[in-house]
C-alpha cells in the first residue's frame, strides 16, 4: 500500500502529526463487514453507536476501550459439530466470533452500553475540555519592547 505524503496540505496545521497514519487506516480495504452497525449523532455534544448482534447474549459480548480506540468483540466457543450444522436448512443468522474497532477522538468518553432486542447501544458524549474551547485573545496596543523580559543567555 502506498502512503500519502500531506506534507503540502499541512503547512499551517501543527499537532496533527497522527493524520497520515488514520488515513492510512481510512483507505485500508481489509475493512470487516460484521456485524453491522449505525452511527448517529443525538445532539451537539451526544453521539450513539448501535451494532445488531442478533442471538448473542450480554455474557458472549466484551466492550472495551485501548489507546483512544473502542473494541466490540465476541468469542463464540459454540460447538460447530457437523450434527449442529446438519439441522439447519438455511442459516442466515451469522453468531461468528468478531472484532469491532471505533477510534474515538480525545474528547469523546463512552457514557454506557446496553443490549436489548439484539442491538447493543453504547453512547458517547463529547467533552471538550476548557483549554480546547474557543477563546478570545486580546490584543494590546503599545510599545511592545517595554513588555519583553531579556533573560539572561548564559548557559547554566
Amino acid at each position: 500500500m502506498r502512503s500519502m505524503d500531506l506534507t503540502p496540505l499541512l503547512r499551517s496545521s501543527i499537532g496533527f502529526d497522527h493524520i497520515n497514519r488514520l488515513l492510512d487506516n481510512a483507505l485500508a480495504s481489509n475493512e470487516a463487514t460484521y456485524p453491522p452497525y449505525n452511527i448517529e449523532k443525538l445532539s451537539e455534544d451526544d453521539y450513539r453507536i448501535t451494532v445488531a448482534l442478533a442471538g448473542f447474549a450480554e455474557e458472549d459480548l466484551d466492550v472495551s476501550i485501548s489507546d483512544g480506540v473502542l473494541i466490540v468483540s465476541a468469542n463464540n466457543n459454540q460447538d460447530q459439530t457437523e450434527e449442529a450444522e446438519d439441522r439447519y436448512l438455511h442459516r442466515g443468522i451469522a453468531k461468528r466470533s468478531f472484532e469491532r474497532r471505533f477510534r474515538l477522538a480525545e474528547t469523546i468518553r463512552v457514557m454506557g452500553a446496553s443490549l436489548e432486542n439484539g442491538l447493543l447501544t453504547i453512547d458517547l458524549q463529547r467533552e471538550v475540555p476548557e483549554h480546547l474551547k474557543p477563546r478570545k485573545i486580546k490584543i494590546s496596543s503599545g510599545d511592545t519592547s517595554k513588555k519583553a523580559k531579556i533573560v539572561d543567555h548564559k548557559a547554566a
